[in-house]
């Protein structure tokens, strides 16, 4: 566990510093997120999202579902508009200077049940759940993001989950693309919440052998994203990821028995901002 927690604070860094190397256009330009944050207004940005997506039906599946979600977010009208990729979590920065943020983050964490897939029968259900934690974010360039979140659940035995990435980020006049790899590391509790197999389970299912993981590396993959500014108030966006399960998550029977390491989404979101002095 160890090794893997090291691997995972190099990743980022190491990213960072490869793509920091490359010839960026953008760097030229006097990207607002460099300078000092203006005195607070007492005025705030709320951004409100819709998003739909298909995704695998729960963590491992190898069947998709159609899934729906609102988002909120919160940002004084005095600090600059950032970036945010898709599957960042709803965050509030509290320290925000030269680049660097630092604050809460939430993220909504979906459940696994038997409706999901009838084949789960014998396993318990995995309760949805509401993961709060901390984020770091730090733009290296004015086209170069990377960024930390870690979190836990607050619902059933949720463990720590954490999550990393880099991401190239390309302004053209309305459109922002993105594109970056993702790293995800759980704990014990998280892996065997999610890809545990008790004896008791294992004995009434007839299907799954016992199973006890660990902690390590959950997954790698990837993230991209083609956002479109209509206005002031709307925006789309359009976003693809893949996620390949790794170590004892890819080794569990259930992911071998019934579902696929390879685990794929697509999806579209609406964002309406506006005004407010609360």
């Amino acid at each position: 566990m160890r090794s893997n927690l090291v691997l995972a604070a190099g990743f980022p860094l190491l990213l960072v510093g490869a793509a920091g190397a490359a010839d960026v256009a953008e760097v030229r330009r006097a990207d607002a997120m460099f300078a000092p944050v203006p005195v607070a207004s007492d005025e705030w940005i709320v951004t409100v999202r819709g998003t739909v997506s298909i995704a695998p039906r729960f963590e491992g599946s190898d069947r998709f579902g159609l899934f729906a979600f609102p988002g909120l977010g919160f940002r004084r009208a005095s600090q600059p508009v950032q970036f945010s990729a898709p599957d960042d979590g709803a965050d509030f920065a509290v320290y925000r200077q030269n680049g660097l943020s630092i604050g809460p983050v939430a993220r909504f964490r979906p459940g696994r049940y038997l409706n999901d897939d009838a084949r789960l029968f014998g396993l318990h259900d995995v309760r949805w759940s509401v993961e709060p934690g901390v984020f770091v974010e730090y733009w290296a360039t004015p086209a170069i993001r990377a960024r930390a979140e870690l979190r836990h659940g607050l619902r059933g035995r949720e463990g720590f989950v954490a999550d990393f990435g880099v991401d190239w980020v390309s302004r053209l006049g309305a459109f922002t693309a993105a594109v970056g790899p993702r790293l995800r590391l759980a704990d014990a509790a998280y892996h065997r919440d999610y890809y545990g197999v008790t004896f008791a389970e294992s004995a009434l299912s007839g299907r799954f052998a016992p199973y006890r993981p660990g902690g390590g590396i959950n997954s790698v993959g990837a993230a991209a994203s083609l956002g479109y500014q209509w206005n002031q108030a709307w925006g789309t966006t359009v976003f693809a990821g893949y996620r390949r399960l790794m170590s004892d998550a890819a080794d569990s029977p259930i992911v071998r028995g019934i579902g696929s390491p390879n685990q794929f989404e697509v999806g579209a979101s609406v964002s309406y901002w506006f005004r407010t002095g609360l």
